[in-house]
């Protein structure tokens, strides 16, 4: 499997955002999406209101649906932007140059960088998605597996290179690298642990699993 053959999902656009494309609506939309996206991740989907997301924002609710018709579409926005960002630069890093081996560390840095500037969108996309409905999960889901199949190209492509393992099942491999990136927003500000070393931490744990002790002669 080639990553770069690893097709971009469709995205459907749900949001309303502020009439024109000058830089102030934008802006204003960003903002609009920030204050959602922390009250999501404090209050969870079904404590939050849109009037706390207004009151965050100092505006009126009503204000609120010039860029969101409903609560659920607020969440779906916020669960997009929350994965869109990282599969777009993941697939960059699975296409551009290097051993499998620098690109998975790629990978997994790029995934836990959003713990920084964008923890609350993270924290939402993991644990409030599922209350969407049906159809906003799917749309969410292609991103997910779309992320799924990238991490899994480049992991095969270091098996056929003969970086990796030739008996690793490449994709059970890539479910339990995801379930080890997707627990550290649950412990990551407690650990007192800068996000660097645990990246790096999680690259070896990664590399050293996957890693052939006889690499191929080249």
């Amino acid at each position: 499997m080639d990553a770069r053959a690893v097709s971009r999902p469709r995205k459907r656009n749900r949001t309303l955002p502020a009439r024109g494309k000058n830089s102030r609506a934008r802006r204003r939309s960003g903002e609009i999406l920030d204050a959602a996206a922390r009250v999501f991740a404090e209050r969870g989907y079904h404590g939050a209101t849109t009037q706390q997301i207004a009151d965050v924002l100092g505006i009126r609710q009503a204000s609120l649906y010039y860029y969101f018709p409903s609560k659920e579409v607020a969440l779906e926005l916020v669960c997009m932007q929350g994965v869109e960002d990282f599969y777009d630069r993941a697939r960059a890093i699975a296409a551009g140059v290097g051993s499998a081996r620098e690109k998975l560390a790629g990978l997994i840095r790029v995934h836990l960088m959003p713990l920084l500037d964008r923890a609350e969108y993270v924290k939402v996309f993991l644990n409030e998605r599922q209350y969407l409905p049906r159809q906003s999960r799917r749309r969410i889901a292609k991103w997910s597996h779309g992320i799924e199949r990238v991490i899994e190209a480049v992991i095969t492509d270091g098996m056929r290179r003969g970086e990796f393992r030739a008996d690793v099942d490449a994709r059970l491999a890539t479910l339990a690298l995801l379930g080890m990136f997707n627990a550290a927003p649950a412990w990551f500000a407690k650990e007192g642990r800068s996000l660097e070393r645990i990246a790096a931490a999680f690259v070896e744990l990664a590399i050293s699993g996957l890693a052939n002790p006889r690499p191929r002669a080249r």
